[in-house]
């Protein structure tokens, strides 16, 4: 397939169950969000289809851990990756969700029709279960040895260490996530997708790209990691793979299939499904068919995912979708690597990660810089690492003292010599050349110059080389400020002012050629520079394909006598302490976890009596009943500045709202707590604490350790209930 006539371009659908790091942005958004908006500018149908995963075995995990319901735990995050993904200038056109009616329908429609044509096996087996939980142990519930690797928290499906992917029976000393306690083998029905019956059109489709006469690829434009990691899956002899679990949460198995009850869809025969139903209701919202997106061969589906997911999008899913019939498979799966974190794996459990939502909130001005750094430390081939030293260097180096001053020059030249106007200029004018450095007039030749060089970075754009491409639009900046320096048309002003003309001239038609071909990597500052150009907004409709038919002309970009803006920073250094701030920040916050993780497997491992505080002398009844007790619900939460202990949360009370401050930063995160149920002493005489109005006080209890932990009903009042 060479020429598509649209594109369906899916992220894969991140798990409600945490927030969103770096890590996530790095392999399988930005990526995508990136070659969505180039495709955009070259005027292609293309569709980007996101939503989050809130079915399987890790939404409940999370719930139990965090003493809420799954509903709660999706809400909770689904809205915070919507916030997270808009603030970062991920542009999906739908946004979806899982745990929707449409989704349900969707999956069920799947598994009922794979069903009605026979092609499951319904299989009696013995799977692990949890004598003490009375339930059924799902992948994820079951923790114990990698066999492959001697990694020794590896779950039921997959070993996060070495990237095997498992099943729980295959496991050393396996275990159960939900009490610690060693399962037991018990007979349990379930329904098989025969894996090992597509072998063969699965082998030809990774290794040869040939699916039938109208739709192929070729397998060399795919990373040898995935078609590699695909290929160690086929040799090793694909076997039928369950398409049910015993859950309480997820996708019901269709009532009217025999033995149906209790049984939920896997999470991988649920979730890509999502992708199909996202489609659908951006189908909906807009008007459009979703049906050519899905069946017709003429599109390109392209999943950008990270390399943990690779046989699930490229075995798994494309067999689901064969058993279905009539839908396309995926024309290629750019699976990146993952990104480390100063020097280790970045680690949600011991919070070694920078989290998005913290970055967004200590960074609100920079978040095309963060877009920048991650791009060109994509692991597009093999694993890269973040860390804040280069995240300085980078901007304040190639940023601000490239890109940044290249654009300030132009711009404050052009007001200070023209007064704004672009220039007029004699096409004889002779003056330093960018690209081959020779004396020679302005003509077209340096203009379809400029149009080979986006024309390159175009051809990495569409081979998935994002490093690639964006070094070639810096080298592009790089070229402009080699113009001014070469040329030095301050000096040259008062010698040759008509060369001078041409040199701001052909610099201005530079920066408005970055101002479109930027956009895909750098949105906000594309929209800067738009506006210091005085030029309408790029809309993504087609204007990178405008833009390089005029060069291929050799017309003018900006035309003489258009008038542009003042000059504003495009960019700004970022000094060292705020930096170091950063870097404390992350080892701090890992050390807490551990050393809070420490305390805790010390207190169940040696079984102390708790030693509690003595209780305090004895008040009247009448003082008590003074108190006024009132349960509410945190539906905001954040850090007070220049603190380290305390929290300014919003607190709903049913009819009306409440600030408070509370001293528990050291033992909650802000995202952690948000719809929490709580008690509030609501009568408490307001004081200002750090500049916030508290009116009233959480209550709290606190253990043996000094240790916090929230007083909650375990009945979900409504808020404002009064406790007595």
């Amino acid at each position: 397939m060479i020429h598509p006539k649209r594109y369906l371009i899916t992220s894969a659908l991140p798990y409600a169950n945490g927030p969103l790091h770096i890590g996530h942005l790095s392999g399988a958004y930005l990526s995508a969000d990136i070659y969505v908006r180039f495709l955009r500018l070259m005027d292609k149908d293309v569709v980007y289809i996101c939503g989050s995963d809130e079915n399987g075995a890790a939404i409940t995990m999370r719930a139990k851990k965090e003493g809420i319901s799954p509903q709660e735990i999706i809400d909770k995050y689904h809205y915070q990756f919507i916030e997270a993904f808009e603030k970062t200038g991920i542009s999906f056109d739908i946004y979806h969700r899982t745990s929707s009616d449409l989704h349900k329908e969707t999956a069920q429609e799947f598994f009922r029709d794979i069903y009605n044509k026979g092609i499951f096996e319904e299989k009696e087996s013995e799977q692990y279960f949890d004598e003490k939980a009375h339930q059924f142990l799902a992948d994820r519930y079951i923790k114990g040895t990698c066999p492959k690797c001697g990694y020794e928290e590896a779950y039921g499906d997959q070993c996060e260490k070495c990237g095997s992917s498992l099943s729980p029976l295959e496991l050393i000393n396996p275990v159960s996530t939900l009490t610690g306690d060693k399962p037991v083998l018990k007979k349990t029905k379930h329904w098989y997708l025969p894996l090992n019956k597509d072998e063969g059109w699965l082998r030809e489709y990774i290794e040869e790209g040939v699916l039938n006469e109208k739709e192929h690829h070729d397998p060399n434009e795919w990373k040898n990691h995935v078609v590699g990691q695909c290929k160690s899956w086929l040799d090793g002899g694909l076997q039928p793979r369950a398409m049910t679990r015993d859950l309480d949460w997820g996708v019901d198995v269709p009532h009217e299939i025999e033995d149906s009850e209790g049984k939920k869809l896997y999470v991988w025969m649920d979730a890509p499904i999502g992708y199909i139903s996202a489609t659908k209701y951006w189908a909906e919202k807009t008007g459009n068919d979703w049906k050519p997106y899905w069946q017709d061969e003429e599109t390109a589906l392209i999943h950008f995912i990270g390399k943990d997911n690779i046989v699930f999008h490229c075995i798994i899913f494309p067999a689901i979708l064969k058993a279905k019939g009539d839908y396309i498979l995926p024309v290629n799966v750019p699976a990146n690597q993952f990104m480390n974190l100063e020097g280790d794996k970045i680690s949600t459990s011991k919070n070694w990660a920078v989290w998005v939502n913290e970055y967004i909130e200590d960074f609100p001005d920079n978040i095309d810089e963060l877009r920048y750094n991650l791009t060109r430390n994509m692991p597009e081939h093999k694993d890269s690492e973040f860390t804040w030293k280069n995240f300085q260097e980078t901007n304040n180096t190639e940023l601000v003292n490239n890109l940044g001053n290249f654009v300030n020059r132009v711009i404050v030249l052009t007001n200070k010599y023209y007064k704004g106007v672009v220039p007029e200029f004699d096409q004889d004018s002779m003056f330093t050349g960018v690209w081959d450095q020779d004396f020679g007039g302005f003509h077209e030749t340096e203009m379809l110059s400029l149009h080979d060089e986006l024309q390159d970075m175009n051809a990495k754009l569409r081979k998935f080389d994002f490093r690639g491409a964006l070094k070639i639009l810096m080298d592009i900046s790089a070229k402009g400020n080699q113009l001014l320096q070469f040329n030095e048309p301050w000096k040259l002003i008062k010698e040759d002012p008509e060369a001078v003309k041409a040199i701001m001239n052909f610099a201005l038609q530079i920066v408005t050629a970055i101002s479109v071909s930027i956009k895909p990597f750098l949105p906000a500052t594309s929209d800067k520079l738009r506006k210091m150009l005085n030029l309408p907004l790029i809309e993504e409709k087609g204007e990178l394909l405008e833009l390089l038919d005029e060069l291929a002309l050799g017309e003018l970009l900006l035309e003489t006598d258009h008038k542009i803006n003042e000059p504003v920073h495009l960019f700004s250094k970022i000094e060292d302490e705020v930096i170091q701030k950063q870097i404390d920040k992350l080892k701090s916050g890992s050390v807490k976890k551990e050393e809070k993780e420490e305390k805790t497997v010390k207190v169940n491992s040696e079984k102390k009596e708790a030693k509690h505080k003595e209780i305090k002398p004895n008040i009247s009844f009448d003082d008590f009943s003074k108190m006024d007790l009132r349960t509410g619900t945190i539906i905001e939460a954040e850090k007070i500045k220049k603190t380290d202990k305390l929290l300014k949360l919003t607190l709903d009370l049913g009819d009306e709202k409440r600030t408070v401050a509370s001293g528990i930063a050291e033992y909650f995160t802000p995202e952690e707590i948000i719809g929490k149920q709580i008690v509030l002493l609501a009568n408490l005489e307001p004081r200002k604490i750090r500049g916030v109005v508290s009116q009233g006080m959480i209550l709290m209890a606190e253990d043996s350790e000094g240790k916090l932990e929230f007083i909650n009903p375990d009945t979900k009042f409504e808020d404002g209930s009064v406790v007595r």
